[in-house]
This record gives structure tokens, C-alpha cells and sequence, in this order.
């Protein structure tokens, strides 16, 4: 039988549409963005990293990274200092550190949701497979 890729592929689109909207919902208890949340993540995991490689980990363009970690700076979430040349690095806060957790807490149970139709043989090879499709990426 042949898997209808169209179908795959708004398949994937779908329940990523889906973990984005059930995890925006989530994080509004705490008040920030799954976007937000997402550079508050980047940040934790590339502590002094400059806005261009946290918006190529952001899946954003450095403009709108940009624009993201001002208003991150504004709510206290950020620090930036300067790096060499005209290189902005990028670091948690106590309250960026306190929201990440936060998340981290409120996402566990999205996600536990999001996968609960699959039994554990099936999340491994969900997993498996989709790292094999964003190998380069």
C-alpha cells in the first residue's frame, strides 16, 4: 500500500498545529508565548549565544529574534551584554530562569496529553522517525 505523502504531511501539520495551540494556552498561565517560552529555552541551553544563532535555533530570523528579545528585555525575562565587535549575547534572568521552569512543568502535562494516544513502542518510533526526517536541518 503507498502512503499518501499530502496526507503525511498535513498530518505532521496538524498535530504540530495542535501541541502549538495546547502549549500557548498552557504558558498563558504564566504569561508568555510558546515563542517566548521557546527563546527562554534557546537561551538556557546557549547561555551567552548572540541573536543570530538563537534565531536559527528559534526557527526565526534574526529581525524577528530580535524584536522578540527586546520584549523579552523589557519583561525582565533577558539580559543582554555586549560581546566582541557589535555581538549582543543573550542570558536568563532570575525571572526568565522562574518561567522556564514554570513551563517546563505546565508543557509536561500538554505533552503527556498530545502523546497519551500512543503506547511507548510507538513514541520511540515516532521520535526515531522524525529525527530522521530533520537530520540536516
Amino acid at each position: 500500500m503507498t502512503t499518501d505523502l499530502e496526507a503525511l504531511g498535513q498530518a505532521i501539520k496538524r498535530a504540530q498545529y495542535r501541541n502549538h495551540r495546547a502549549a500557548d494556552t498552557a504558558l498563558r498561565e504564566i504569561g508568555v508565548t510558546l515563542v517566548q517560552w521557546d527563546a527562554l529555552r534557546a537561551i538556557d541551553r546557549m547561555p551567552g549565544a548572540s541573536g543570530h544563532d538563537l534565531a536559527v535555533a528559534t526557527f526565526q530570523s534574526d529581525q524577528a529574534f530580535g524584536t522578540l528579545a527586546n520584549r523579552l528585555v523589557a519583561r525582565g525575562l533577558i539580559a543582554r551584554s555586549a560581546g566582541r565587535g557589535r555581538r549582543l549575547e543573550h542570558t536568563l534572568t532570575e525571572a526568565g530562569r522562574a518561567a522556564l521552569e514554570a513551563g517546563r512543568h505546565l508543557l509536561g502535562d500538554v505533552l503527556r496529553e498530545l502523546f497519551a494516544p500512543l503506547d511507548e513502542a510507538q513514541r520511540p518510533a515516532l521520535l526515531q522517525a522524525l529525527l530522521v526526517l530533520t537530520e540536516d536541518s
